[in-house]
C-alpha cells in the first residue's frame, strides 16, 4: 500500500488524499445497510486525476469505488474490499446548456435538481426526478439509472442520456454517444454504462437530453377504502388513453405516518390514496381531468380531490415526499425496497405484501410510483433486535420472490449493489448472469472497478444484522 499511495501523492494534493481513520469512516457507509472501511479516500477534481488513480489502481490491482453524495439505497459505493473510495462530489460544478439543441453537458458532481432549475430558465426541463434529486449527484443517478415519479411518462435516467465521457478501469478515456438525438453507430455503450453501478468505469461528463416544459399541470387525489381497488384504478386510467406524468400510491400506514409527522389534511381513514399529476395544454387537461373523475367514480373511489390552486397541489405532493422521513420516525431502522411488477399485477402484489406482513410479523408500509409498477415496500424495525431483523430478512426475500413470481424485477430504480446481488440468478437465470459477467470481464480484466456489487460472491446472502 505504501508504494501505490506514494505514487498517488505525486499527482494529487495531500489535502485531497484522506487516510485518517475519522475521514475513512465518513466514507464507510451510504443510505443502505453495511459498513466497510476504505484504505484511502481520493477527492478527484479532474479527468486527469481520475485517469491517474485508475492507472495506479489497475497496476497494483487496488479496488476503486466511485462515490457521489452517498444517497444510494443498495450499497453501490460501499468499499466492501477496502481500497480506494473515489469521491467525485468535490468536482467543479458544470451545467452547460445548449438551448437550441435541447441538450446539456454536466459534470458528475452536479446536483440533479440543479440541472432542472437551470433548464427551467429557458422553459425546458430535465425530466428524471428521483426523490433525492435535491441532494444526489447526477453521477450517482447515472450509475444507478435512477427513476422517480415522472418515470411513468418520461422514463428513467437512461432515457435522457445522449453521451458520456468515461475513464475505463485501465485508465483510458472514451466517449460514447454524442450530441445528437439519433445515434445508431455500433453498440450502444451509453446505455450499457448507465445503470452499471460503477462496475465498468468512472463517468466524468454526461450529455443529457432536455424537453420543453409542459404549459400546465393538474393534480388529482383519490381515496379508496380498499388497497386492491386503488391498484385496479391505476390500470383503468392508463388503459383509457390518458398518460399522467405522475401516478403515486400511499397505503394507510404511510398516510397516518405523514399526518402525524407533518399534517397535510390527508384522509386518515382511507385504505389507500392515489395521487395523479396530468401535464400538457390547459384545454387537454380539462378533458383528461373529467375523464379521470369518471373512471375513479365508476371503480368505487370514496373521495376525489381536485386542487384549485398551485399551492393546494404542492401541499399534496409535499405530503407524498414526506412519507420516507415520516415513517423513519416510527422505528429506528427503515429497510427501503423497490420491487417492481407489471402494472396489471399491482393489485396482486399488494395482496402478497399483506401476506408477507402477516406471515413474518413485520411493520410494512407501502408507497411508490404505482403508475409504472415501481412500489416501495418499506419495513420498519430496530436493527438492535436480532430476532426481529432475521424476520425482516425473510420478509425482504419474500418481497423479491413475489415480484419475480408476478413477472416483475428486483429493482426499478435503487439498483442491485450488495443488497440484491444474491437474488440476481432468480430473475435472470444462470446464463443471463454469466453473460453479464463476461461483459464485466472484458471491461475490467483485473476486477478492480467497484468489486462486490451486482454479482453475488460465493456464499453471499442477504444480511441486515452484524452478527
Amino acid at each position: 500500500m505504501n508504494e501505490w499511495l506514494q505514487i498517488l501523492n505525486n499527482h494529487i494534493p495531500d489535502q485531497r488524499i484522506l487516510t485518517d481513520l475519522a475521514d475513512r469512516y465518513s466514507y464507510s457507509f451510504d443510505a443502505s445497510f453495511g459498513e466497510h472501511l476504505p484504505d484511502v479516500v481520493v477527492q478527484a477534481k479532474s479527468k486527469e486525476e481520475v485517469v491517474h488513480v485508475m492507472h495506479i489502481a489497475n497496476r497494483y490491482k487496488v479496488p476503486v469505488y466511485p462515490r457521489g453524495q452517498g444517497t444510494c439505497l443498495s450499497g453501490g459505493p460501499l468499499p466492501v474490499h477496502g481500497g480506494i473510495v473515489l469521491d467525485l462530489s468535490q468536482w467543479p460544478k458544470k451545467i452547460d446548456l445548449n438551448v437550441e439543441d435541447l441538450t446539456v453537458n454536466v459534470s458528475p458532481s452536479v446536483l440533479t435538481a440543479n440541472i432542472n432549475k437551470e433548464a427551467e430558465k429557458y422553459r425546458l426541463m430535465y425530466a428524471p426526478d428521483p426523490s433525492s434529486a435535491h441532494v444526489a449527484t447526477i453521477g450517482g443517478n447515472l450509475a444507478e439509472n435512477s427513476g422517480g415519479p415522472r418515470g411513468l411518462k418520461y422514463g428513467v435516467t437512461k432515457d435522457h442520456v445522449l453521451g458520456l465521457e468515461l475513464v475505463t478501469p485501465e485508465g483510458e478515456v472514451i466517449r460514447t454517444g454524442g450530441q445528437t438525438i439519433k445515434n445508431v453507430t455500433g453498440y450502444d455503450l451509453t446505455k450499457l454504462i448507465v445503470g452499471s453501478e460503477g462496475t465498468l468505469g468512472v463517468i466524468t461528463e454526461a450529455t443529457l437530453k432536455l424537453l420543453p416544459k409542459p404549459r400546465a399541470a393538474q393534480t388529482i387525489m383519490i381515496s379508496f377504502d380498499e388497497v386492491r381497488t386503488a391498484g385496479l384504478a391505476i390500470s383503468q386510467v392508463l388503459t383509457s388513453g390518458i398518460l399522467p406524468s405522475k401516478m403515486e400510491i400511499m397505503d394507510n400506514a404511510s398516510i397516518r405516518a405523514v399526518e402525524s409527522f407533518q399534517p397535510a389534511g390527508l384522509p386518515v381513514d382511507a385504505a389507500a390514496i392515489v395521487i395523479i399529476e396530468l401535464d400538457g395544454h390547459p384545454q387537454t387537461l380539462e378533458i383528461e381531468t373529467e375523464l379521470v373523475r369518471e373512471i375513479m367514480s365508476k371503480i368505487g373511489a370514496t373521495q376525489i380531490v381536485i386542487p384549485n390552486t398551485k399551492e393546494e397541489a404542492n401541499k399534496i405532493w409535499q405530503s407524498r415526499k414526506q412519507v420516507s422521513p415520516a415513517i423513519a420516525k416510527i422505528k429506528p431502522t427503515k429497510v427501503s425496497e423497490d420491487a417492481t411488477v407489471p402494472r396489471s399485477k399491482i393489485p396482486d402484489m399488494m395482496d402478497r405484501l399483506k401476506e408477507i406482513k402477516e406471515t413474518y410479523n413485520v411493520e410494512l408500509v407501502v408507497f411508490g410510483h404505482a403508475g409504472d409498477g415501481n412500489l416501495h415496500p418499506n419495513i420498519l424495525c430496530d436493527q438492535r433486535d436480532k430476532e426481529e431483523m432475521r424476520r425482516v430478512e425473510q420478509a425482504v426475500e419474500a418481497i423479491f420472490e413475489a415480484a419475480i413470481d408476478l413477472g416483475g424485477t428486483l429493482s426499478g430504480e435503487h439498483g442491485i449493489g450488495t443488497m440484491k446481488a444474491p437474488f440476481m440468478e432468480n430473475e435472470l437465470g444462470t446464463v443471463g448472469v454469466e453473460m453479464m459477467k463476461r461483459i464485466k470481464d472484458s471491461w475490467d480484466p483485473n476486477h478492480i472497478m467497484n468489486p462486490g456489487k451486482i454479482f453475488a460472491e460465493r456464499g453471499q446472502k442477504l444480511v441486515l444484522t452484524d452478527d
